[in-house]
């Protein structure tokens, strides 16, 4: 075989690969949509009920955080500047 009738086939050969794999690709999407929609028909999806905003501890809800979760924070931000230099 001369280099040219190399080329030639090589160049067949990309060009059928590439198109193998195009149509595979255009399947699969197929595929998945079918399967989604077939998903909604058969189970649609109903959204879960919204959790009421009522603080679950007996404490009732302040707009200023608690003392010593104030102190924990600026403790730890002083060991994080403390460490960086």
């Amino acid at each position: 075989m001369t280099p040219s009738e190399l080329l030639l086939e090589g160049v067949e050969l990309m060009l059928f690969g590439m198109g193998f794999v195009f149509v595979f690709l255009v399947l699969l999407v197929l595929a998945i949509r079918v399967m989604s929609r077939l998903i909604e028909v058969f189970a649609p999806h109903t959204p879960a009920p919204v959790a009421s905003s009522a603080v679950p501890s007996g404490k009732p809800a302040s707009k200023e955080p608690d003392a010593e979760l104030l102190a924990a924070i600026q403790s730890a931000i002083h060991q994080h500047r403390a460490r960086r230099g």
